[in-house]
């Protein structure tokens, strides 16, 4: 559509086209209704991300550890566009399993930057923090519990908190990638929209198992620089 206008411009600016008094063209149809939508999500995302992070600072209190299980949600974000990416890829599942190509199954093509995607874009920043909630949960209450003072006592909190909530997150994680497959092979009547809206939430969360790593890191970090802090603070207070 933009061609196209860029195309009439061009022709009305030269005159080899002359439009009569009184007549005018504008594009309609679904190119009208995507501007539309396009305007609502220019502000339905940010409110979105924003409404997230608040109810992470609900959460946990304070602004720094909101902001680290935040990352869970740009790790998701660009999982999204991977995904997107691998789906204009020839090579992508190009094989067959018992005589079913995958590329068929789940209908691999080139999938541009529609309405859908961006409604899928949102649905995944919903449930992006989901790990990183479960990790930072249970290692605040470690923390709660041992009260570490020195840096070794603080990453030895925080590998025992990581360790037993693995098996959670990825429990949590693998609900919702099993669970939108269905959805990616789908091809009944509404799955031209329901399958675009899926694909950034399927690649989003399988990238987003990295929160379980990245969480963690940045929770030891923050927590150790607390810790430093504290023990100058107590070397001031002595001298």
């Amino acid at each position: 559509m933009e061609e196209a206008q860029r195309f009439l411009k061009d022709k009305i600016d030269s005159g080899e086209l002359v439009l009569p008094a009184g007549v005018s063209y504008a594009f309609a149809g679904n190119y009208e209704q995507q501007l539309r939508a396009t305007k609502r999500l220019a502000i339905v995302i940010p409110i979105s991300l924003m409404l997230v992070f608040l109810l992470l600072y609900f959460q946990f209190k304070t602004f720094t550890a909101s902001t680290i299980h935040f990352s869970g949600v740009f790790v998701a974000f660009a999982g999204g566009f991977i995904m997107l990416w691998l789906y204009s890829q020839p090579w992508f599942l190009n094989f067959s399993v018992a005589g079913v190509e995958m590329r068929h199954l789940f209908q691999i093509q080139t999938i541009n930057l529609s309405v859908a995607v961006w409604v899928g874009f949102i649905a995944l920043f919903g449930i992006a923090t989901d790990d990183g909630v479960i990790m930072g949960t249970y290692i605040h209450q470690v923390f709660e519990e041992r009260k570490p003072a020195t840096v070794k006592e603080v990453r030895e909190a925080v590998v025992e908190a990581g360790k037993k909530r693995v098996r959670p997150a990825m429990m949590t994680a693998a609900v919702a990638i099993i669970a939108l497959l269905p959805v990616l092979s789908s091809t009944g009547k509404g799955a031209d929209i329901m399958v675009p809206m899926a694909i950034p939430t399927f690649g989003g969360m399988i990238i987003q198992i990295m929160t379980m790593f990245v969480v963690p890191i940045l929770q030891c970090f923050w927590r150790e620089g607390e810790v430093k802090k504290q023990a100058k603070q107590a070397i001031i207070i002595e001298n």
